[in-house]
């Protein structure tokens, strides 16, 4: 059995189909998967034994210059690339018009994907042969895996979902022990501000760890160099590929986070790790798999309510420091 996956973005939306393909290929052990994303994840799901082929897409990007000469060669492309095989389903997990629109219905086979009531864009439904109902107040996780269950017609594991990924990427342990802390996120209300950090750095001075900031962008560096100033036992990481900093938090014992795309990344490496929310759900899309804690502050949505001793205290409880 072949199938093609329609899922783009972003990276934490990307990491939580993951688990849906593991249990596939427990249901049907010769079941091969091709996959479209956004090229910013494209390594995403190579990472997955049971993807064959990844087929990147650049929908943000093609948007700036739909007809110019370059992009047009690139959709072609990436057109041909689509319809190069017969599938046996074709799932958009995606579930809104963009993917719906642009990619299932260039692809050859049944497609799957969400009903109206479902949907994340209702009109996307539209789109399907076949359309099912998924429960939404159920974490990202499992409303992906119930899809997959009912696209190809098994029943869903009532296990944990399994991301499958972690052996990619193994550790000899030859290192000195670190932790990494995912202080960067997109959105200004999703920051735990930077002398809440540093408090923490603070605290961990005697726990004989490293720490390593990563980062993204420059304004990110920034903060980074800042957090770590007057530490000697902080490293600002240089800047890295997905692929990189996949592999400095694999190896981590433990990991503590905002609200990122990274903080998903870390919960499918199976890291233990300590995620601080406030204004998101993290019932809903929070961190999902072993040894993923959330802190939310006691009132209200804001993560600068969030004290650096709660999560020192989590850390002592969760990570044995």
């Amino acid at each position: 059995m072949r199938v093609l996956v329609v899922k783009t973005s972003s990276m934490g939306d990307v990491l939580h189909t993951l688990p849906a393909l593991t249990d596939a290929v427990h249901a049907f052990p010769g079941i091969r998967f091709d996959w479209v994303v956004e090229e910013g994840f494209a390594q995403i799901p190579s990472w997955h034994a049971a993807v064959d082929r990844v087929i990147p897409v650049a929908i943000r990007r093609w948007r700036k210059a739909w007809f110019s000469a370059p992009v047009k060669a690139e959709r072609l492309a990436f057109r041909r690339a689509v319809q190069a095989q017969q599938y046996d389903a074709i799932i958009d997990a995606q579930g809104l018009v963009k993917s719906a629109a642009l990619v299932t219905r260039l692809a050859h086979g049944i497609k799957h994907g969400m009903d109206w009531q479902s949907a994340r864009e209702p009109l996307a439904s539209l789109f399907y042969n076949r359309r099912h109902a998924i429960a939404k107040q159920q974490h990202a996780v499992e409303r992906t895996r119930e899809l997959f269950a009912k696209s190809l017609g098994y029943a869903k594991p009532e296990t944990q979902g399994d991301y499958a990924i972690a052996r990619h990427f193994p550790d000899d342990h030859s290192h000195a022990p670190y932790a990494v802390f995912l202080h960067a996120t997109t959105r200004d209300d999703k920051h735990w501000p930077e002398h809440h950090w540093r408090e923490l750095i603070g605290m961990l001075a005697t726990s004989g760890l490293q720490i390593k900031l990563p980062w993204g962008a420059p304004h990110e560096e920034a903060r980074a160099k800042r957090l770590a100033q007057g530490y000697d036992f902080v490293t600002v990481l240089p800047k890295m590929s997905l692929e990189n900093v996949a592999r400095e938090l694999s190896g981590a014992q433990f990991v503590v986070s905002v609200d990122t795309g990274l903080s998903h990344l870390t919960a499918a490496l199976d890291r233990p790790n300590v995620t601080l929310y406030g204004p998101t759900d993290p019932g809903l899309i929070g961190g999902y798999g072993k040894n993923q804690h959330s802190l939310r502050p006691e009132t209200g949505n804001r993560t600068d309510d969030i004290s650096a001793a709660s999560v020192y205290a989590q850390l002592k409880t969760q990570a044995g420091i």
